[in-house]
């Protein structure tokens, strides 16, 4: 019998935020888990401490906060960075804004 692990335990969407526990590092990146359960992965450049020495690198047990960036790949794809969960929250009040027009045009783009 197959089970597909990342889809049965919890369905992700892009730009969700989450909190996640590492669970295993490798040099590409982390497994984590994610509060709530499910599956999660963060490649290397989506950790902070590829971009800032003075940050430590992944190591089982952290804690960290992430955001969605991909939720159809197997696992579901994250980010650690700051810049990904500004963007997605950028886009998601832009597409809430946009869902309380008639038109679904965003409130500044009527001509």
């Amino acid at each position: 019998m197959d089970i597909d692990i990342w889809r049965t335990v919890m369905k992700v969407s892009a730009h969700q935020e989450f909190d996640v526990t590492v669970t295993a590092v490798a040099p590409v990146g982390s497994v984590v888990a994610i509060d709530g359960g499910g599956i999660g992965f963060i490649d290397q450049v989506k950790h902070p401490s590829w971009w800032d020495v003075n940050v430590a690198p992944p190591q089982v047990g952290d804690r960290l906060h992430v955001v969605v960036l991909d939720p159809d790949r197997e696992p579901p794809r994250l980010s650690a960075l700051q810049k990904d969960m500004d963007i997605a929250r950028r886009l998601t009040e832009r597409d809430a804004a946009g869902m309380d027009t008639q038109d679904g045009t965003p409130p500044g783009d009527r001509r």
